[in-house]
């Protein structure tokens, strides 16, 4: 039995309407001058101005930043923690999808600690702890609010990089499922498929432990039978409060357990070809399921819920395969890379830097490069 040091950091408050309660949290958490950080969408979608008047309403001081992309890098880091050190903040407020969310981690590392946010690559490498932390996430995706790290990039190579410390856990996660009725469809699609990607990997990577377990198999129940609805009507509600609880619960257990092949090779395709994130990962998962198969069939059974588990189900794998390959389409994700705009003799390079991916190294099935260019060529 895999054994786990479990310290909950974060309180999670989860409802409908429950974002118009950030000012009473922050104003008991002792927030007087608060950095707000969102990305121009949602600012766009005026879930930060509402944010900002709850915050105000308890005389908490705001200053704005939301000059960041979709892959928060280095370079805007560095301007947002250049931009909030003159008005002495006290605490963060962070409002939308994972780029908000790490983004704001990314500038507590910096802000709090100097340097460039590359110094904190790994856990543990502060030596003042972070301000305390609000998240809000708007979408159901990254479960970034339910992690001590920051998933983050660098601006001059554009390889990703994870960056953690127990200082920088939400000190509360606001999981409010009205928040994400305003992400577009392909958002909802591209955030959900990442969600159900932590779902599968978390569940047989060698750190599972029971913990990870519980989180990844409520996590996939959620996800799972939430995502064809919100895919065929954004308007179901009760759809999307599956979806975000279960990309908390997938995000939980990333926190216990890490996670695979699929991010491996998913990083590659973002740094190198701008792929997002979430397609990468709805055209290369199916096919880390199936290459996995001969050592993790048993934990795929086990998050299906196959009732042969105990005695291993041959067809787990597959199955899995099959029903992920049904959500991407479902999502209108390309099938193959091909179809993402990778050509074929970019696989072996991508492979290498695969090979390298930190994630890759809690794979169930050993995986290095030649792995990911296997991956790679059968996902082409």
């Amino acid at each position: 039995m895999v054994p786990f040091d479990f310290c909950p950091r974060t309180r999670v408050i989860f409802g409908r309407g429950a974002a118009a309660r950030v000012g009473e949290h922050a104003r008991d958490l002792q927030f007087h001058r608060t950095l707000l950080v969102a990305d121009a969408g949602i600012v766009q979608a005026g879930h930060a101005s509402t944010v900002q008047r709850c915050l105000e309403a308890v005389r908490i001081a705001i200053v704005p930043f939301s000059e960041f992309g979709e892959n928060p890098d280095s370079a805007m880091i560095a301007a947002g923690a250049r931009g909030a050190a003159p008005h002495r903040i006290d605490s963060i407020v962070a409002v939308g999808g994972g780029s908000s969310l790490d983004c704001a981690k990314g500038i507590n590392f910096v802000l709090t600690n100097g340097g460039d946010i590359s110094d904190y690559r790994g856990y543990g490498k502060v030596a003042t702890p972070l301000l305390p932390m609000i998240g809000i996430p708007t979408t159901a995706g990254t479960g970034s609010e339910a992690q001590s790290y920051a998933v983050l990039s660098d601006a001059a190579t554009h390889t990703k990089m994870a960056c953690g410390d127990p200082s920088a856990a939400f000190r509360v996660a606001i999981l409010d499922p009205i928040l994400t009725m305003t992400a577009p469809p392909r958002v909802t699609g591209i955030a959900g498929i990442d969600a159900l990607a932590h779902a599968v990997e978390t569940a047989v990577t060698t750190r599972r432990n029971l913990l990870s377990d519980t989180f990844s198999r409520q996590a996939w129940r959620l996800l799972s039978r939430a995502f064809e609805r919100v895919m065929s009507d954004p308007s179901d509600l009760d759809a999307r409060a599956e979806m975000q609880l279960g990309a908390h619960f997938a995000g939980f257990a990333i926190e216990q357990s890490m996670l695979g092949a699929a991010h491996a090779c998913a990083n590659p395709l973002t740094a190198r070809f701008d792929v997002a994130h979430g397609v990468a990962l709805a055209i290369l998962l199916p096919h880390v399921v199936r290459w996995n198969a001969a050592v993790a069939g048993d934990g795929y059974s086990a998050l299906l819920g196959s009732p042969s588990r105990a005695a291993g189900d041959p067809d787990a794998a597959e199955t899995l395969a099959l029903r992920l390959d049904g959500f991407a389409r479902m999502a209108g994700m390309p099938a193959r890379l091909s179809d993402a705009g990778v050509p074929r003799d970019a696989l072996p390079a991508l492979a290498e830097l695969a090979g390298q991916q930190w994630t890759g190294t809690f794979n169930p099935r050993p995986f290095g490069t030649s792995g990911a260019l296997e991956i790679y060529e059968a996902s082409f």
